[in-house]
C-alpha cells in the first residue's frame, strides 16, 4: 500500500515561526526603549554632591539648611540678594550646612529653550568638575539671572560663567547637557511645587506665611 502524502505546509509554518521571531523582537525592543525613557539620569559625582539628595553641599555645621532654587525664578533671585550671602557666611564659618539643590520647574517660561533644565544641569557640571568655584558660580548665575519669559542663557554662556568662576573644565560637560536628565529626576523626587523651597533641619518653610524664623535664628 502507498504511503499517505504529507499535507504538512512547511511555508506556512516557517512563516509563523518567523512572525513570532519577530514578535520577540519588537517586545524586547519595546521593553528597552520604555527602560531607557524611565531610567534615571547620570548621576554627578564630587566630594560636596550628596548621593542620596543630591544636593551640593558647603560647610559641616550641625544644622541644616535646605534650599531648593530654580536660576529662572526671580523670587530666588531676590532670596538670594537678601539671604544668600549670610547663608554662605554661615556655613563657611561652621555655623550652619548649607545644601542647595538646583531644580527644574519653570523651562515653560524660558522659551522652549530648557534655561532651567540646562542651568540647573550647568551647576552640577561645576560643583563635580571644579567643586573648589561651585559657589562663586551659584553666585553668577543670580548675579547674571535672565528675566522669565526670555530664551535665558545660552550653553556658551553657561560656560563663559564657569570660566569667569575658575571652572573651565566644566566646559563640555555643560556643552553636552550631561545632567539636565539627573535634574529633572531630582525635581520629581523632591516634589517641589514652587520656588524657593527651603528646610531647616528637614522642616520645610511656608514662606507664603512669612515663615522664616527658624532659618533667621541660625543666621543670628
Amino acid at each position: 500500500m502507498a504511503a499517505a502524502k504529507s499535507n504538512t505546509n512547511w511555508f506556512a509554518i516557517g512563516v509563523s515561526i518567523a512572525v513570532v521571531v519577530v514578535l520577540v523582537v519588537l517586545g524586547g525592543l519595546v521593553v528597552f526603549l520604555n527602560n531607557q525613557a524611565t531610567a534615571p539620569g547620570v548621576a554627578p559625582k564630587s566630594d560636596i554632591i550628596n548621593e542620596e539628595t543630591g544636593a551640593i553641599s558647603f560647610g559641616d555645621g550641625k544644622d541644616e539648611v535646605d534650599t531648593f532654587v530654580d536660576f529662572m525664578c526671580p523670587i530666588c533671585g531676590t532670596f538670594e540678594d537678601q539671604y544668600g550671602e549670610k547663608l554662605q557666611a554661615a556655613a563657611a564659618d561652621g555655623k550652619i550646612t548649607l545644601n542647595i539643590h538646583p531644580v527644574s520647574i519653570l523651562d515653560r517660561f524660558s522659551q522652549n529653550t530648557q534655561f532651567s533644565t540646562r542651568a540647573a544641569g550647568a551647576m552640577y557640571c561645576v560643583a563635580e568638575k571644579a567643586p573648589e568655584a561651585a559657589l562663586d558660580y551659584f553666585n553668577l548665575l543670580f548675579a547674571n539671572q535672565p528675566e522669565e519669559n526670555t530664551a535665558g542663557l545660552t550653553d556658551d554662556e553657561l560656560a563663559s560663567l564657569a570660566e569667569q568662576a575658575g571652572a573651565g573644565a566644566a566646559a563640555d560637560c555643560i556643552a553636552d547637557g550631561t545632567y539636565m536628565d539627573f535634574v529633572l529626576d531630582q525635581t520629581k523626587a523632591q516634589e517641589i511645587a514652587g520656588t524657593p523651597t527651603i528646610e531647616v533641619n528637614g522642616k520645610r518653610l511656608d514662606l507664603q506665611a512669612g515663615d522664616i524664623t527658624e532659618m533667621e535664628k541660625l543666621l543670628g
